[in-house]
């Protein structure tokens, strides 16, 4: 498939991984709309609505800017009658958008739990259901979300309980869409990195610059988005992807481009063995 004039809509763009996936999309020449709740920058996190917009029009893509928290189903609203508004239509969303919390159930406090589910569960299902009439028009049209294999072993509950049902619900609704939504020619996947990705939320939360330089770069997701996103939505759905296997399936078996300091032992990530 061709993005040219294709619109996609991602949900946490402003930085990171779906500001990569924005990117390397707009080089394709895709229409793409980062909805998020960054309007002012985090001087930890970095990155806004606004300037990820600018990165992509300097990429060669069109953007347009939408502030939306995924919590709140009038935003999302807002935010697809403003894409609609300006490029009148959908052809692929991008679930991007996630909280986490490492946390034990007795160290989780409800509004964390609640923030995890909110997002990661609810946010993602209801920018779904609203985006689903307009994907029905498309040619090609792709729902992509960030979110694991099911690994039913008890190590992955054990330490994050409350984090990983929240993911493990996001593959759950994806495997549902696939099914409920073949008729319609709309494509269900989802992605998960095989290492760490060098994010804010690494860098910040979870290990430092020591996980860092075990890390792979947001490109390599940007790229197995591509190829997943390409594909024909009646040949390529119903998939819990693994980006090594993305690329193995594209003929692609040299991924040291994509570590942070090549040659590095790479850090596996969560939920994958």
């Amino acid at each position: 498939m061709s993005f040219a004039g294709k619109t996609v809509l991602i949900t946490g763009a402003s930085r990171g991984i779906g500001k990569s996936i924005a990117l390397r999309l707009a080089r394709e020449g895709a229409n793409v709309v980062v909805a998020a709740k960054s309007v002012e920058e985090n001087p930890k996190l970095g990155g806004t609505i606004f300037s990820a917009a600018q990165e992509i029009e300097a990429a060669g893509g069109q953007a347009l800017a939408v502030a939306c928290d995924i919590r709140f189903e009038e935003q999302i609203a807002q935010a697809v009658d403003q894409t609609l508004a300006r490029f009148g239509s959908i052809d692929v969303l991008v679930n991007n958008a996630s909280a986490i919390s490492l946390t034990t159930t007795e160290q989780t406090e409800a509004k964390r739990f609640d923030l995890m589910h909110d997002v990661n569960v609810r946010g993602t299902f209801l920018m779904t259901k609203a985006c689903i009439p307009h994907l029905r028009k498309s040619s090609n049209p792709h729902i992509l979300t960030l979110s694991p294999p099911i690994n039913l072993d008890p190590k992955w509950f054990e330490k994050h309980v409350a984090y990983t049902i929240s993911k493990y619900n996001m593959s759950l609704m994806t495997m549902g869409w696939a099914k409920e939504l073949e008729k319609d020619r709309i494509a269900a996947n989802a992605l998960w990195p095989r290492t760490t990705i060098d994010t804010a939320a690494v860098r910040n939360l979870l290990g430092g610059q020591m996980l860092v330089n075990m890390s792979r770069k947001p490109e390599i997701l940007a790229d197995a988005a591509y190829y997943i996103l390409r594909r024909s939505s009646t040949q390529c759905t119903g998939n819990l992807f693994v980006d090594e296997q993305v690329f193995a399936q594209e003929g692609i078996t040299d991924l040291s481009h994509y570590s942070v300091i090549p040659g590095a032992k790479l850090y596996t990530d969560l939920f994958l063995d």
